[in-house]
C-alpha cells in the first residue's frame, strides 16, 4: 500500500486564497482564533500545534514521553504562560510579583578572538560565560536555578509646553540570588517582555526585497529617518536573511524563533538546537537526567507549532479618527511605523511598522548588539492588535521592549534619536490634538 504524506506550506495555502486576510474583532480571544477556511487536516495540524503550545512540559526523564526534556534549567514550563492568550506579557502579575514574561538577556561586548567572531555570526552576540544568554530563574530537581530579577524605578518627570506634566518611569535592573558566582563586570542585562504573536503568519510572507526597499541607511532623502535591515543568520538557510523578528529583529523566520524560545526558556532540543542551554561551568546542569529522545521537540511538533502560530487571524485594524490619524502622518510617525505592506501574493496587511532598525537614542539603549543591531538600535514596533492587547490580559498594558511605558502616551514619551523630532512635536501638540492621536493608536 502507498502511504501519501501530506505536507503544508503557508505559502501555497495563501496563494490558492484559503488565507485571504480575515481579521478578527478586538476581545478578550483577539489573538486565538484560527482561519474559518482551514480544511480538516490543516484544523488537525492547527490543534497539534496548539496543544504543544499550551499544555506545560515537564522534567525529563518522565513517563509523559511527548512531553518530556524540561529544563535542567529553565524559565518557565510552556509558552502560553509568557504569552497569555497569545499577547503579550505583563511587567508584573496580579499579586505584584515579576512576570515569567520578563526575561534577562545576558551578553558582552565582542572582542576580535575567533570564539566571539564565530558567536556574532551564528548568533549575533556573545553570551556571559558562566550564565549564558539568558538568565533562567527555574531549576529541576538538585538544579540551582541560576538567578532571578530585580527591577526599581525611579519617577522622572517630563513637562509639556503647555506646563501638564507626565511622569515616566526609569528602570534600573539588577541580578539577585545568583547561585554560580558573581555576574561579570562587563555583562550587559537587556530586560524583554514577551511580545503579542500577532500576524505571524503575514509577516512571514512580506518578502525581504519589501523591507530592503525602505532602507536609507545614509539617510540620503534627509529626513533624519536611516532604517536599516538586520542581516541575521538563518539557520534554515544555514545563511544570512533579513531578520524580521524579535525587538532588535534579530530572527528570520517564526520557526527560528520557536527554537529559540524553547531553547531559552526551557530548555528543549530542537533540530536547531541539539543541546541543553547549560554553560561549561554548571556541571549540575551538564550532569542533569536526559530526556528519552535526543531531540525534545521534533519536527513533525516544531512544524506543527510554527503552522499553529502562522494560522491565527491577524487583529482588526477599525480606528475611525481620522484627526489623529492626520496627526500620527503630520508628525513623521509613518515614516516608520509604515502603514501597510503587500504580502508576496499580493494581499495588504495593515502593520504599522518598516522592520527596520533605528536609532531610538541613549536612553533606550540596553547595551546589547544582535547582529547588525546596535545598543541604542531597535526594529520598529508593529502597532496593530493594540486594540485588543488589555482585553487579552485582562489588566493595564506594560508598552515598549521592557515594559517600561504604562501608557501610549509614555511610549511616545521615551522615543529620542531618529524619532526625536516626531517626539518634540506631538509634544507641541495641544492637550485635545495628544489625546485625538493616542485615540487612533489605541484603536489600531
Amino acid at each position: 500500500m502507498n502511504t501519501v504524506i501530506k505536507t503544508f506550506t503557508l505559502v501555497a495555502l495563501m496563494a490558492t486564497g484559503v488565507f485571504a486576510v480575515e481579521s478578527v474583532t478586538a476581545s478578550k480571544n483577539g489573538f486565538t482564533q484560527s482561519y474559518s477556511n482551514l480544511t480538516s487536516d490543516e484544523i488537525d495540524r492547527h490543534m497539534l500545534g496548539k496543544s504543544f503550545f499550551r499544555i506545560p512540559w515537564v522534567e525529563a526523564p518522565s513517563a509523559t514521553t511527548a512531553r518530556d526534556g524540561l529544563g535542567p534549567l529553565f524559565n518557565a514550563n510552556s509558552c502560553i504562560s509568557c504569552h497569555p492568550n497569545n499577547a503579550q506579557g505583563s511587567v508584573y502579575t496580579k499579586d505584584g510579583l515579576i512576570s515569567r514574561s520578563m526575561v534577562a538577556r545576558l551578553s558582552i561586548d565582542a572582542n576580535d578572538s575567533l570564539q566571539h567572531q564565530q558567536y556574532m555570526q551564528q548568533q549575533g552576540f556573545v553570551p556571559d560565560e558562566v550564565y549564558g544568554g539568558q538568565l533562567s530563574i527555574n531549576g529541576v530537581k538538585d538544579v540551582p536555578y541560576e538567578g532571578k530579577l530585580k527591577i526599581t524605578y525611579e519617577e522622572k518627570p517630563i513637562q509639556y509646553p503647555d506646563g501638564s506634566v507626565v511622569y515616566l518611569r526609569v528602570p534600573t535592573y539588577e541580578l539577585i540570588e545568583l547561585n554560580y558566582g558573581k555576574l561579570n563586570a562587563n555583562t550587559s542585562i537587556s530586560v524583554r517582555k514577551a511580545p503579542a504573536l500577532i500576524g505571524l503568519g503575514w509577516v512571514d510572507q512580506i518578502s525581504d526585497e519589501a523591507i530592503l526597499a525602505n532602507e536609507d541607511v545614509e539617510d540620503k532623502n534627509h529626513d533624519g529617518i536611516s532604517g536599516k535591515a538586520n542581516r541575521v543568520y538563518s539557520f534554515e538557510k544555514k545563511g544570512f536573511a533579513v531578520g524580521k523578528y524579535t525587538y532588535k529583529a534579530s530572527v528570520p523566520t517564526v520557526k527560528n524563533q520557536i527554537a529559540n524560545a524553547f531553547h531559552n526558556d526551557m530548555s528543549l532540543t530542537t533540530k536547531f538546537h541539539l543541546k541543553d542551554n547549560c554553560t561549561k561551568t554548571q556541571k549540575a546542569c551538564l550532569n542533569a537526567p536526559k530526556a528519552y529522545d535526543a531531540i525534545d521537540v521534533p519536527n513533525n511538533r516544531l512544524d506543527a507549532i510554527d503552522f499553529y502560530l502562522k494560522t491565527l487571524k491577524i487583529p482588526v485594524v477599525e480606528s475611525k479618527n481620522q484627526e489623529g490619524k492626520a496627526l500620527f502622518d503630520a508628525l513623521g510617525c509613518a515614516s516608520c511605523h509604515i502603514p501597510s505592506f503587500k504580502t508576496n501574493n499580493k494581499e495588504r496587511v495593515y502593520i504599522y511598522s518598516d522592520f527596520l532598525l533605528h536609532d531610538m537614542g541613549d536612553a533606550l539603549s540596553d547595551g546589547r548588539v544582535e547582529f547588525d543591531a546596535q545598543k541604542s538600535e531597535w526594529r520598529t514596533a508593529p502597532l496593530w492588535g493594540i486594540n485588543s492587547l488589555e482585553k487579552a490580559i485582562g489588566k493595564a498594558v506594560d508598552y515598549l521592549h521592557d515594559g517600561r511605558a504604562r501608557s501610549l502616551e509614555e511610549a511616545i514619551l521615551w522615543h529620542g534619536g531618529e524619532a526625536l523630532n516626531a517626539k518634540n512635536s506631538f509634544m507641541h501638540l495641544t492637550k485635545k490634538q495628544r489625546e485625538s492621536l493616542i485615540e487612533f493608536l489605541g484603536e489600531l
